[in-house]
């Protein structure tokens, strides 16, 4: 039953998501929006309840199988692909490069506020 509370906890977050873009017009997708309300939802809170882990926790563990419609999507689509490779490859490449600029920003700015704390606190 805990399970299928927590489903419920993120299926609720995703429509909330759908109604706001659909009502707000924004260009965003659904799901993404309810993600964002989920989170800024489990930062006031502090920690997500017992059935909402579960259900996240089962979830990621068969994270595998939420690839296959992709993979199908892929397939439909591949003559469009194979037109396109291009472009594709290259925003693929740009997106790759930005997330590891990005993330090593971070990284970098993460440990300069780590060790700025130790130094206040040692």
């Amino acid at each position: 039953m805990n399970f299928v509370n927590g489903l419920t906890i993120l299926l609720f977050y995703q429509l909330m998501g759908e109604i706001s873009v659909r009502w707000l017009g924004i260009p965003v997708p659904g799901p993404v929006l309810g993600m964002i309300m989920l989170f800024i939802t489990l930062l006031i809170k502090g920690s997500a309840s017992k059935s909402l882990e579960g259900a996240s926790t089962t979830l990621l563990s068969h994270l595998s199988l939420l690839f296959i419609p992709a993979g199908v999507g892929m397939m439909v689509h591949f003559d469009r692909i194979m037109n396109e490779w291009v472009s594709i490859g290259i925003a693929l490449l740009l997106s790759t490069v930005v997330t590891l600029i990005f993330s090593a920003l971070m990284m970098l700015a993460m440990a300069k506020l780590m060790a700025k704390k130790e130094s206040l606190n040692g």
